[in-house]
């Protein structure tokens, strides 16, 4: 049995969960989330909680992935996600302008970058952050939908991987980059 899959999911008040056939569409507060349901696994309701069954072992395999995609969706519409991403380099800037941040990242030209719907972005600078080297400012990017958000982390973090010898580019802020020593001039 999937430990993931059997553990129930407490429904918070002022949320609905209204289970179809194929999907599970969740209302809350923040808006309103669909979730695929994978076939051979089950949703009911009872006492307040939402309870993930499958038909068989053979479908063991998604049963922690339907639970998972359920919670996420329960969480997104009442809580909400955050991600922070760094930049980092001399020069380096980033500046949110309604539903699109421009990005100077040492190309020739400014990068713009379209926000989805759904997804916000603030631009600012946090003092507490000493420790990094040429450090410039910190996207914090937040929505409902987990998924969506970690795509649009990946998207701006591919614009400008951070390098090996200085970190300089978009960084994910929770992540530890260990950087490699450079030359030694003898």
């Amino acid at each position: 049995m999937s430990r993931v899959g059997k553990k129930p999911i407490t429904i918070p008040t002022g949320v609905t969960v209204a289970i179809n056939d194929t999907e599970l569409e969740v209302k809350g507060p923040k808006g309103t989330l669909k979730t695929p349901i994978p076939a051979g696994v089950s949703f009911k309701q009872e006492d307040g909680s939402l309870v993930a069954e499958r038909a068989g072992d053979k479908n063991a395999a998604v049963h922690g992935l339907a639970r998972a995609l359920a919670n996420n969706a329960v969480v997104g519409v009442t809580e909400g996600f955050k991600k922070d991403m760094d930049v980092v380099g001399v020069g380096y800037k980033a500046d949110v302008q309604g539903k699109k941040i421009v990005f100077a990242l040492g190309y020739s030209h400014p990068i713009e970058y379209v926000l989805p719907d759904g997804i916000e972005a603030k631009a600012e600078r946090i003092g507490t952050k000493t420790t990094i080297n040429q450090y410039q400012t910190t996207l914090t990017l937040s929505g409902i939908d987990k998924q969506m958000l970690g795509q649009v982390a990946a998207e701006l973090n591919r614009l400008r991987k951070p390098d090996a010898y200085k970190g300089k580019g978009v960084r994910y802020a929770d992540k530890i980059y260990r950087l490699k020593a450079g030359k030694t001039g003898k």
